[in-house]
C-alpha cells in the first residue's frame, strides 16, 4: 500500500492543501483496500529533458518546451521536467496581449537586467498562457521554470500544471550568489518553509484556467500514487537540501531544474550528490538541466539524469548538437518502497518530521493494468575525460555562437603553437560534431549550416570539406618569425581543411615605426640591438597590435574577395594562465570577438591537442607539441628563436596553474599563498626561493590586472578564470609593491633561515 501520497484528492483538478501523510493512498470512489491493490499500478514512467534555451528567443524557445513534451508523452511519460526558467521569455503571438495586472510571471536565465523590463514580464506570461492552451501539455503534468512576481518580489519558481490547471507554483529556496551567478540582484529566497498561500493569477490566466487563486510557496503534489517534491538548482548543493525532510515526509519523486554551466571536471560532483541523495533516502530522482550557449560565456552542459535508490537509470549527453534531448524512464514505486522499509534510521527520523502541505491532484502517473511493463534497467555512468570535455564543450559553443549570430564562420590568426593549434583543433572539432549530427538526421543542424554557408541544397559530409568553409587561418610573419612556426601553421591548417593565408606585417609595423620616428625624431631599437627595455617592450607590442588590426580587416572582407557573402567572428586564443598573469599586449590578437580557450589552462590545453593527434589524425600537432612556447616578437638569433614565454613571464605555465587556484579556489593573498606553497614545495624550493616566486606572481598580476577589463568573452571552463566581466571581481588598480604583504613573507622568511641557521649549528 502507499503511504507517500496523503488524502485522495477530489475527482477534479483543482488543487486542494491536504493534511499530511495516510497510511492509505485510493483515490475517491475506489473500491475497499484489498480488492483494488490487486489491480492498483505502480510502475511509473517520468521524463526530464535537457534543452538549448537562447534569452530571449520568445518563439524557438516555446517551440523547444513544446516538443521536449511531445517527446515525453510519445514515450508514455505522465509527467515531464524541464530545466531552470527554461521559458526564458518565449512568446505565443496567438495568445492575448493585455497588461498582466498584480502578480506578474517573468522568465530566461540568461535574460540578467532584462527581468526589469516590463516587456519581459508580459512576454512571459503569454508563453504561460500559451502552455496551458496547447493541446500538447494536456495529460501529462508539466513542471516548468519561469520567475514569478508575488506581491511584488520576484522569485525564481517552477509552475506545475496539469488540463489548464495551476497546480502549484513552487518558489525557489537557496538562490546561486557567487561565481558567474547574481541571482539576489533579481529574485528572492522564500524563506517560509513548509508554508504556503494564495497566488491571485493574472486574469489573462484566469480567464484560461478558470482559476482565481493558486498555491505558492514550499509545498509537495499528492498524486492518486506517489506523491513529488520540487527542489531547484542550488537546493541541491545546500548543507541541508529539501529533499532530505521530504523524503522523511513520504515523497517518493525529488524533481531538480537545474541551470548548471560546464566547469572542467565537475560532471562527477552533479552525478555523486543525486545518487547520494537517492542511496541515503530512496526515491526516484530527476535532474533536467539547460545545455549550450545562452548568449555568453557561459555553457550549460545537459547531463539530464534519473536515478532511483543510489543507481543511475538514464544519463542525458554532456554535450551534444541536439536542441532538445528527452530522458525517460519507467521504474517500479515498490522498490522504494522496500529500499525504505529496511533503513531503519531513515524511518526513526520520518516519525518526528514536520509534514510538507500537500496538494492533491486527481490524476496517477501509474496505469492499472502494468504487470508486463518493463522496467528500466541501472547503468554505470560514463565520464568524458577533460581532454575530451575541451574537444566537445568549446566545440558546442562555438557552433551555437557561430549560428546565432549568423555570420559566415571563423578567422582565426594561426601563429604555429599550442594556443591558436588548439583554437583551431576546436573549430575542426565543431565542423566534425556538425557532420555526426546532420548525418544522425538533426534537421535543425542541416538548415543552420545550410544558412552559414548560404547554400540551401547544401548536406555536409567531410568535416575537412566544412572546415574549408566555415574558418579561415591566417599565419601573419613578420621579420622575427621564424620558418618552423610558419610550417606548423601551413601544416595544420591543411591537416583539418582551413582556408589559409600567408602574410607578411612589416610593411604596416615599418610605417607605424616610421611614423613614430619621423614625429619625435628617435628610433626606437630592440634590447639585443642597445635599446632600453621600454623600446624593447614597444616594438613587440607595435607587431602584436598590428596584426589585431589586420586580422578584423580580413575577417570583413576576405570572403567578399572571394565572392562570398557575410563575415567572419574572430577567434582569440590566450589562455586562462596567461591572462591571469597579464602575458599578453592590450588589444593585440587576444582581442577578437570570442575566445573558446581562454577559460583552459596550458597543462589542460597540451592534453587536448595531444588528443586530436590521435583522435582526428593531425600529426602536424606532434611538431606544435615539441616547441617551445614563444611569442616570436624580438629579433631571431642566427634564424632561431631566442624567445620563449616561460623566459618572459619568470615562471612556468604548470606554477601558473598553482598559483591561479590558490587565488582563486583557496582564496589566498601573498602571505597566505605564501605560507601554502612552503609545504607544497618544500622538497623542491627552500624558503627564500618560495617567497621570490610569490612576489614575482603578485607584482605582475597585479600590474597587468587592468588587461581583464578588456578580455575577450572566454568560454568559461576553469574555476579560477580571472574573467573581470563578472567571475573575479577585483580592482584593476593595485599598489604593485603589496609592501605589507611582502614584508610579513620577508619576516616569515628571516624567522625560518634563522631557525635552519641553529638547527646547522647545533648539528656541527
Amino acid at each position: 500500500m502507499d503511504g507517500a501520497r496523503g488524502p485522495a484528492g477530489p475527482s477534479t483538478c483543482v488543487p486542494e492543501l491536504g493534511d499530511g501523510p495516510t497510511c492509505l493512498g485510493l483515490g475517491r470512489g475506489a473500491a475497499p483496500a484489498k480488492a483494488s491493490a490487486a489491480r492498483m499500478g505502480r510502475k511509473v514512467t517520468v521524463a526530464t529533458c535537457a534543452l538549448n534555451q537562447w534569452a530571449l528567443d520568445f518563439e524557438g524557445n516555446l517551440q523547444r518546451i513544446l516538443k521536449s513534451i511531445e517527446i515525453a508523452k510519445h514515450r508514455g511519460a505522465r509527467y515531464r521536467l524541464g530545466p531552470e526558467l527554461e521559458i526564458w521569455d518565449t512568446i505565443q503571438p496567438a495568445v492575448s496581449s493585455s497588461k498582466p495586472q498584480g502578480s506578474h510571471v517573468a522568465a530566461g536565465y540568461g535574460c540578467w537586467d532584462h527581468y526589469y523590463e516590463s516587456d519581459t514580464l508580459l512576454h512571459s506570461l503569454q508563453v504561460l498562457a500559451a502552455l496551458l492552451e496547447s493541446p500538447v501539455t494536456q495529460d501529462i503534468i508539466c513542471d516548468v521554470g519561469m520567475p514569478v512576481m508575488h506581491r511584488n518580489v520576484r522569485y525564481n519558481c517552477r509552475v506545475i500544471f496539469l488540463n489548464r490547471k495551476i497546480l502549484l507554483i513552487r518558489p525557489k529556496m537557496a538562490l546561486a550568489n557567487e561565481g558567474n551567478y547574481r541571482e539576489l540582484r533579481w529574485f528572492t529566497p522564500w524563506s517560509r518553509s513548509r508554508q504556503t498561500e494564495e497566488y491571485f493569477l493574472p486574469r489573462m490566466l484566469q480567464d484560461l484556467t478558470k482559476q482565481e487563486t493558486v498555491p505558492f510557496g514550499d509545498a509537495v503534489l499528492s498524486t492518486r500514487d506517489t506523491c513529488i517534491g520540487s527542489e531547484i538548482c542550488e537546493e541541491l548543493w545546500t548543507p541541508h537540501s529539501p529533499h532530505v525532510d521530504m523524503g522523511l515526509d513520504g515523497v517518493e519523486i525529488f524533481t531538480n531544474a537545474s541551470g548548471s554551466h560546464h566547469v572542467l571536471r565537475k560532471a562527477h560532483a552533479r552525478v555523486d550528490l543525486v545518487t547520494m541523495a537517492t542511496s541515503k533516502n530512496g526515491g526516484i530522482y530527476l535532474l533536467a538541466n539547460q545545455k549550450g550557449c545562452d548568449g555568453d560565456r557561459l555553457y550549460y552542459d545537459g547531463c539530464a539524469l534519473i536515478a532511483m535508490n543510489g543507481s543511475i537509470f538514464a544519463q542525458g549527453s554532456q554535450f551534444s548538437l541536439d536542441d532538445v534531448e528527452v530522458l525517460t524512464a519507467t521504474l517500479d514505486l515498490e522498490d522504494i518502497r522496500s529500499y525504505r522499509a529496511e533503513i531503519s534510521s531513515r524511518n526513526l527520523a520520518a516519525s518526528r518530521v514536520s509534514p510538507y502541505p500537500r496538494v492533491k491532484v486527481d490524476f496517477a502517473l501509474s496505469c492499472h493494468e502494468d504487470l508486463l511493463e518493463p522496467v528500466s534497467e541501472p547503468i554505470e555512468w560514463k565520464y568524458h575525460s577533460p581532454a575530451e570535455e575541451i574537444s566537445l564543450g568549446p566545440a558546442c559553443w562555438l557552433w551555437d555562437f557561430l549560428r546565432r549570430s549568423r555570420q559566415a564562420g571563423f578567422f582565426l590568426p594561426l601563429s604555429g603553437g599550442v594556443d591558436s593549434a588548439a583554437t583551431a583543433c576546436l573549430a575542426y572539432s565543431m565542423c566534425l560534431q556538425v557532420c555526426e549530427a546532420v548525418k544522425r538526421g538533426n534537421l535543425e543542424v542541416l538548415a543552420d549550416v545550410r544558412t552559414i554557408v548560404n547554400q540551401p541544397s547544401y548536406t555536409p559530409q567531410d568535416p575537412r570539406e566544412l572546415c574549408g568553409r566555415v574558418l579561415t587561418t591566417c599565419y601573419m610573419a613578420s621579420e622575427n618569425s621564424s620558418q618552423e612556426t610558419c610550417d606548423r601553421a601551413r601544416e595544420l591548417a591543411q591537416q583539418i581543411g582551413s582556408h589559409h593565408i600567408g602574410l607578411r606585417i612589416d610593411p604596416v609595423v615599418k610605417a607605424l615605426v616610421g611614423l613614430f620616428s619621423l614625429v619625435t625624431g628617435a628610433s626606437p631599437r630592440f634590447a639585443v640591438h642597445g635599446g632600453s627595455d621600454r623600446e624593447n617592450l614597444a616594438l613587440q607590442n607595435v607587431q602584436a597590435r598590428v596584426r589585431m588590426v589586420v586580422a578584423y580587416l580580413f575577417a570583413q572582407l576576405s570572403l567578399w574577395s572571394r565572392g562570398a557573402p557575410g563575415g567572419l567572428l574572430v577567434l582569440g586564443s590566450t589562455n586562462v594562465d596567461e591572462s591571469l598573469l597579464g602575458y599578453l599586449t592590450k588589444y593585440d590578437c587576444s582581442s577578437a570577438d570570442i575566445n573558446p580557450i581562454g577559460g583552459i589552462s596550458k597543462t589542460d590545453l597540451r592534453a587536448f591537442v595531444q588528443l586530436c593527434v590521435e583522435r582526428f589524425q593531425l600529426p602536424a600537432l606532434q611538431s606544435v607539441l615539441a616547441a617551445p612556447a614563444t611569442a616570436e616578437l624580438e629579433p631571431l638569433a642566427h634564424g632561431r628563436v631566442s624567445q620563449t614565454d616561460e623566459e618572459d613571464m619568470g615562471m612556468t605555465y604548470m606554477e601558473l596553474s598553482v598559483y591561479g587556484r590558490l587565488r582563486k579556489i583557496a582564496k589566498t593573498g601573498p602571505y597566505s599563498m605564501f605560507c601554502k606553497l612552503l609545504d607544497m614545495w618544500k622538497g623542491t624550493c627552500a624558503p627564500r626561493q618560495v617567497a621570490d616566486k610569490v612576489k614575482r606572481f603578485f607584482s605582475k598580476y597585479s600590474m597587468n590586472r587592468h588587461k581583464m577589463t578588456t578580455l575577450t568573452p572566454a568560454y568559461h571552463a576553469e574555476s579560477y578564470s580571472p574573467d573581470d566581466n563578472r567571475f573575479d571581481l577585483r580592482p584593476f588598480l593595485y599598489n604593485t609593491r603589496w609592501p605589507w604583504q611582502f614584508r610579513c613573507i620577508e619576516n616569515q622568511v628571516l624567522q625560518l633561515e634563522g631557525t635552519q641557521r641553529q638547527e646547522l649549528d647545533s648539528v656541527d
